[in-house]
């Protein structure tokens, strides 16, 4: 059974970093793409990183040069490194797998980044 564990979240001040973690304690065949995404309260989820089978990457514009998604397909894990953190990127970071048929959601890991 797929299950995403999301690890590594938790309290930092600002300008320090953070690695996020997330692994598949089931197993996902054939992946298409991975990400992370983040929701801040009373916002909406958004994208902040994806990484393609292929190994290309993508970023929000907010974290260009300050993050950086990697992953394994193989094995069903997928990276964030998070590099001089603001106050605003401060949320619940969600780890994403998908599967070209179905989209897999971990519960979610907080981060904080205190001023």
């Amino acid at each position: 059974q797929v299950q995403l564990v999301e690890s590594g979240g938790g309290l930092v001040q600002a300008g320090g970093s953070l690695r996020l973690s997330c692994a598949n304690s089931g197993i996902i065949f054939s992946i298409n793409t991975m990400g992370w995404y983040r929701q801040a309260p009373g916002k909406q989820r958004e994208l902040v990183a994806g990484i393609t089978s292929g190994g290309s990457t993508n970023y929000a514009d907010s974290v260009k040069g300050r993050f950086t998604i990697s992953g394994d397909n193989a094995k069903n894990t997928v990276y964030l490194q998070m590099n001089s953190l603001k106050p605003e990127d401060t949320a619940v970071y969600y780890c994403n797998m998908n599967s070209y048929v179905r989209n897999y959601w971990g519960q979610g890991t907080q981060v904080t980044v205190s001023s």
